[in-house]
């Protein structure tokens, strides 16, 4: 398998990038290729995975998010849907970024081969459009619950525009009671630093 079957994609976020992963198909069925690590790492990818979860949401218009782990324990994430499809929301927290305080989404469905990759210093949550959806993240750090965060999924100073209404979003108590998006501050200041992340020019 060549790298050049990747399709790398940069999102309107410093770093976040839309992954179009390779798949082959044959009369059995069909293999994808989630990540490569020479690849990412020529691209500037954190690319150290260190664990993988599976989420699984029963129901249409599940939140999960926004969240994020605060330095040492931040994680780069690659996002995947194994079954259903996600409005997928990245958030960029990094202080001296040029996209600082700006989001954007992705739709991902399973069946496409397409990913996200979401840099270390960025929050991080998705909606999901269909029932019985599952969300596989592969992490470059374990969970570490004391440095875990969640910040409103609806935040106004954030401005996403979620496809669908506060009245059918079902929520975890952790994201029901999760801080404002000004709590974030200047939490990942140092780790933009010590991982070589750009500055606003």
């Amino acid at each position: 398998m060549s790298v050049s079957a990747f399709d790398i994609t940069p999102l309107d976020l410093q770093g976040a990038a839309r992954v179009q992963q390779p798949r082959f198909a044959d009369g059995r069925g069909s293999f994808a290729v989630l990540a490569n690590h020479d690849l990412f790492a020529s691209l500037g990818m954190q690319t150290a995975f260190l664990q993988q979860n599976i989420s699984v949401s029963r129901e249409a218009g599940t939140v999960r998010g926004l969240h994020y782990q605060a330095p040492p324990a931040a994680q780069a994430k690659l996002v995947n849907v194994v079954a259903g499809r996600i409005f997928d929301v990245l958030v960029d927290a990094r202080p001296h970024s040029s996209s600082f305080g700006r989001h954007c989404a992705v739709t991902l469905e399973a069946g496409t081969s397409a990913g996200v990759f979401v840099p270390r210093g960025f929050l991080h949550g998705f909606m999901t459009l269909e029932p019985d959806t599952t969300v596989l993240y592969t992490v470059d750090n374990p969970y570490a619950p004391a440095l875990d965060f969640s910040i409103m999924w609806n935040d106004p100073d954030l401005g996403i525009n979620w496809p669908v209404a506060p009245s059918k979003v079902t929520l975890s108590g952790k994201d029901s009671a999760a801080a404002p998006w000004t709590s974030v501050g200047d939490t990942f200041a140092a780790d933009a630093a010590s991982t070589g992340q750009e500055t606003r020019s």
